[in-house]
């Protein structure tokens, strides 16, 4: 916060970190430029302003250019959530998605062997997850010629997967994806990436079963914290209607077979027999 910032500046800083598009990035940095302290101290202030002021108006006309045709690089989302790897080149983030989707992609050692972006599916516990390798990221990534066009792609996603080398790339990594308000975490050799990607997409997986036989497969991915009454819906619009109860097998319940209503909140692998009229 600078030295003597006025209630004007905070508010358009506020506005700034909540906006969601370049729009409205540019308009409240604007906004900040205008109500900012103008004396010595405020100079790198000023100067930080007016570098993402220009940052800005680059992604809108990039974004523009690339409203006048087709994007070669449109990407129909798929599954039940969206997870993109992005890295600097070599970082791993091939033989990431190779590991997770088991996908043949090219692995080499030479620099920005990913030339578009590379789509693959992960099944989780029969859970659908699409997973998008973004070519290698660069220092004023917005700036190169496909540059906007993928950080659309990374902005509409569920869960960003960082790769990186070393502690510089990761620097540039987070500020290349500055205002970007997407869930991120970094991938480490060591960890079980699957289960972590799953842990950080705020789903849960609930199972369906008819009554007196065994639970179907594969599962619903719902949000947690979903309910019954969410349950139903996603299974057929009517069933809201004729619900007479559900019996839940699982964490959620403290009696398996328990009867429960529309509002009872699920936990994962939960198991959920509806009854209708």
């Amino acid at each position: 916060m600078p030295i003597n910032a006025g209630i004007e500046f905070q508010k358009a800083e506020r506005k700034y970190a909540e906006s969601s598009t370049n729009q409205e990035k540019l308009i409240a940095l604007n906004e900040m430029l205008r109500t900012a302290p103008k004396h010595k101290s405020s100079q790198v202030l000023l100067s930080d302003i007016k570098g993402k002021i220009a940052k800005y108006k680059e992604l809108l006309k990039k974004e523009k250019q690339s409203k006048k045709g087709s994007s070669k690089f449109s990407i129909k989302k798929d599954g039940s959530a969206t997870i993109v790897i992005v890295g600097t080149t070599n970082s791993g983030k091939s033989t990431l998605l190779k590991k997770l989707t088991n996908k043949n992609v090219e692995i080499a050692s030479y620099p920005f062997t990913t030339k578009k972006p590379e789509i693959a599916a992960l099944d989780y516990k029969g859970i659908k997850l699409q997973v998008i390798e973004i070519p290698a990221i660069v220092k004023y990534f917005y700036k190169t010629q496909n540059g906007p066009t993928f950080l659309s792609i990374i902005r509409t996603s569920d869960l960003i997967i960082l790769t990186y080398k070393n502690d510089n790339e990761r620097k540039m990594l987070l500020d290349e994806l500055e205002g970007i308000k997407v869930k991120t975490i970094e991938y480490k050799i060591q960890e079980n990436i699957k289960d972590l990607i799953w842990k950080n997409l705020g789903l849960i997986k609930i199972y369906t079963k008819s009554p007196g036989k065994e639970k179907e497969y594969p599962p619903v991915a719902m949000k947690k914290n979903s309910t019954v009454k969410n349950l139903a819906e996603k299974i057929h619009k009517d069933f809201v209607k004729k619900f007479r109860f559900a019996r839940i097998w699982g964490k959620s319940i403290k009696f398996n077979g328990s009867p429960v209503s529309l509002s009872h909140i699920l936990e994962d692998d939960d198991i959920v027999e509806l009854h209708l009229k």
